[in-house]
């Protein structure tokens, strides 16, 4: 029993330790080289379903009728948009090529990019309102996809891109990932009820789906660094920096839920981020190495996930005790 209340509180770490053991395994493994070969295009062809998953069993658990913005969505957004510009005057003052540019595009990317679509799963299972978790996520990823466009142009001067665009090409992947899954579980809750009462009944079920997501994402993350072409200390540098900008967002977002009495909603607005939005818009518009940062964001965030579930499953169980006597 021990183990697997270890594994359920640290399954989010763990799920990212094990996909970047079995990637090395593969990778540096000469026998299961080809076998690495032959599953990466699986992988990466499954993971937009499993994230489709993730977002289509939690919205089946959303009360349609309280979606609606509020006052610390705005706070939110205003603070991410203040972070981006003090970003944007660093890399327009400091780094605008080399290695100080890569530097840049890797911190500004995690924080433009919108609040993870996986936030609500986490904040639901913490206790928060995934209504209003839900909302905020729609909300940042239409701002961001208007900033992204106009902002990283100005990082680099070498982007030749429209706004209309690539508004429409980011708007698009919003689209398909976020309003897909939400009317398919609109529609099976207004509609199949029963379907609908077995999907909810399964607890944590959105959770243990993200947990896989994470995997093969963190198989994909330590790819990018592993092949990356930079120096160790260079690396760590990106990782170091991207701790310390998790921290900032997480602390901030905290900050303005305090105001609002939303202090884990807005936490984990402003901090959890769609690292895997990232990496494609690096991949998309940035230098490729440019996916360090947001690779590495995806171990800080989680750590900081997990280290908060941990805390709430005990109180939880101080509560539980002291009902009892």
């Amino acid at each position: 029993m021990g183990l697997i209340k270890f594994i359920k509180t640290w399954t989010l770490p763990l799920s990212i330790t094990f996909g970047a053991v079995i990637y090395l395994i593969f990778a540096f493994t000469p026998c299961l080289l080809s076998a690495a070969m032959l599953f990466a295009p699986f992988f990466n062809a499954i993971l937009p379903l499993f994230m489709f998953l993730v977002l289509f069993v939690t919205f089946c658990k959303v009360d349609f009728k309280k979606l609606r913005v509020t006052r610390w969505h705005g706070y939110a957004l205003v603070a991410q948009f203040s972070i981006i510009l003090l970003l944007l005057a660093l890399t327009l003052l400091w780094g605008k090529s080399g290695s100080r540019l890569v530097f840049c595009e890797s911190i500004l990317i995690c924080v433009i990019c919108p609040c993870a679509t996986a936030a609500a799963v986490v904040t639901q299972k913490l206790g928060g309102s995934i209504e209003e978790m839900t909302t905020y996520t729609y909300v940042s990823n239409f701002f961001s996809s208007i900033l992204i466009p106009i902002c990283l142009p100005l990082v680099d001067n070498s982007l030749h891109i429209s706004f209309l665009s690539a508004f429409l090409k980011i708007l698009y992947q919003v689209l398909l990932v976020l309003v897909l899954p939400m009317f398919l579980a609109y529609v099976v809750k207004k509609s199949m009820k029963k379907i609908h009462r077995k999907i909810v009944s399964v607890k944590d079920l959105s959770y243990y789906l993200w947990a896989c997501s994470l995997l093969i994402v963190s198989g994909t993350t330590i790819k990018n660094i592993v092949h990356a072409q930079a120096s160790v200390l260079f690396l760590l540098l990106i990782a170091v920096a991207g701790l310390v900008v998790c921290l900032v967002q997480f602390m901030v977002g905290r900050s303005i839920g305090l105001r609002f009495n939303r202090r884990l909603e807005a936490g984990q607005g402003l901090g959890q981020k769609n690292t895997a939005f990232a990496i494609w818009i690096a991949n998309a518009y940035l230098t490729p190495l440019s996916t360090v940062g947001p690779g590495c964001y995806i171990l800080w965030q989680n750590i900081i996930n997990s280290i908060e579930i941990a805390r709430y499953d005990k109180q939880m169980l101080r509560n539980a005790e002291r009902a009892v006597q």
